[in-house]
């Protein structure tokens, strides 16, 4: 290009030699005076309106955002505690509890199984061996009494033990009449020999004595029941051929039943021998039955990785049958602490929290260190002192208020200091609500001028403009 041509507005030849540093530095100086000046005049104009009104501007947006600490009626602190009124108390349903020392009682809850208690269950299993001739109980679950007859066996060895029995009774009989009078015949003990031997085959004492008044043998032994109870299992039928010690019957007495609650094993350092037991069977609902721990298995099971705790119930209706299913809670009083009603604490991530009654209808948080919870109560290890009055509902509503409480002071605060500014700073933001201009070094001046900073170009806000006349 001719360096003679005209150029293009805007354009600038490529040897043009750029402005020096200190006319752009003079430039941005009147550019800011400039500002400076708009700003100083925009002030005066709004102190001479707002002499009557001292909280113009900023500062009125930010009691504006303080009023708001009102919408739910309650008053707030500076250290966070809500005020309330006895009949906002009433409205917003708040209830209150004491902070006292109570017996910490541990519960757990789990399943259970009723099934036979195993110190009433008798096996009847007869010492000799033959053939069932007859049976009088000949079905499983049939209700039996104790001495009742329960079957008879033929047996060939039983057979041959009465005869011997009768010939002992004979001969001792005879032997005991002496040829020479006023000398005492010999005596042997064979007839007790014989008996001892029946009664080492369970057979009754009345029997032998029949056979023995009678003279005569018989061909069946009857076989009694040794307990009451329900017969559980039959493993004979008539006609059978059995050997001595075979299990035939299975008799189990249910005026007592176990319990059977499985515990995991987390929970089994809370449940010890004798602890209270609260038990509802399915079906049976609305009848609660009580018990206590009897004995807690030594071992966890390898598959279920449990423990099984042991209750005794009575069950002299019979109405608990073995195989039914229970709900089964646990409670083991253990020692005392300072408990509060656990829908006192507000837990929030990282904290908790109980409200206090500081009294005069102030209710201020209170920071708390938790411990084991028992049942309906919490264990505070730090934060509360005994007697003291907590909040038991409507602890979300006070915790927002009492928040919002602490926003609004702390951004209250921070407008007040931002009010304090001077003039050094040009910090303007009560009167030109936010807008602040900062003092400007050369540095910063030549970076203004590199990015071309001028007056057309700026943008004020609208709410830093200066107020319309009325």
């Amino acid at each position: 290009m001719n360096p003679t041509e005209p150029m293009d507005r805007g354009e600038r030849p490529r040897d043009a030699v750029p402005p020096p540093a200190s006319t752009r530095t003079k430039r941005l100086l009147i550019a800011g005076i400039v500002i400076a000046a708009l700003v100083v005049v925009a002030w005066v104009v709004s102190a001479k309106r707002g002499e009557k009104e001292p909280a113009a501007g900023g500062m009125a947006g930010m009691e504006g955002m303080a009023g708001m600490q009102g919408m739910a009626g309650m008053n707030m602190s500076a250290d966070g505690s809500v005020v309330l009124t006895s009949d906002q108390i009433r409205t917003f349903g708040i209830t209150f509890a004491n902070a006292d020392m109570r017996t910490l009682e541990s519960e757990v809850r789990t399943a259970g199984t009723v099934v036979l208690d195993e110190t009433k269950v008798a096996q009847v299993a007869p010492k000799i061996g033959g053939f069932i001739e007859r049976l009088f109980v000949d079905f499983t679950g049939q209700q039996v009494r104790r001495g009742q007859p329960l079957m008879e066996i033929y047996s060939p060895e039983l057979l041959a033990a009465q005869q011997e029995l009768l010939l002992a009774a004979r001969l001792e009989e005879s032997m005991g009449q002496s040829p020479v009078p006023g000398v005492p015949a010999n005596t042997t003990d064979l007839v007790a020999a014989a008996k001892r031997r029946f009664a080492l085959w369970d057979v009754s004492e009345a029997q032998v004595n029949e056979i023995l008044r009678t003279g005569r043998t018989r061909r069946t032994l009857t076989v009694y029941a040794p307990v009451s109870g329900v017969v559980t299992e039959k493993k004979v039928v008539r006609g059978q051929s059995v050997m001595p010690g075979e299990h035939l019957y299975t008799i189990a007495d249910l005026s007592r039943v176990w319990v059977e609650a499985e515990l995991r094993a987390a929970d089994v350092p809370s449940v010890r021998i004798g602890s209270v037991a609260d038990i509802e069977i399915v079906g049976l609902e609305g009848r609660a039955l009580k018990g206590r721990v009897e004995y807690i298995q030594p071992m966890v099971e390898g598959e279920t990785r449990t423990v099984r705790a042991r209750v005794a119930v009575p069950n002299t209706t019979g109405i608990l049958k073995p195989g039914m299913y229970a709900t089964v809670r646990l409670s083991t009083s253990s020692r005392t602490a300072l408990t509060v009603p656990s829908s006192a604490v507000l837990r929030t991530g990282e904290r908790a929290i109980v409200f206090v009654d500081m009294g005069g209808g102030q209710l201020m948080p209170h920071d708390v260190e938790l411990g084991r919870v028992a049942g309906d109560f919490t264990e505070v290890l730090t934060g509360l002192e005994p007697g003291q009055r907590v909040v038991t509902s409507a602890q979300f509503l006070l915790d927002s208020e009492s928040n919002l409480g602490e926003v609004m002071k702390s951004m209250l605060g921070q407008g007040g200091a931002a009010g304090m500014g001077d003039m050094k700073g040009m910090d303007m933001g009560d009167r030109t609500r936010g807008v602040r201009i900062p003092a400007q070094d050369s540095a910063k001046t030549s970076e203004m001028n590199d990015k071309g900073a001028d007056m057309k170009g700026m943008k004020m806000p609208p709410s830093a403009a200066p107020p319309r006349p009325r």
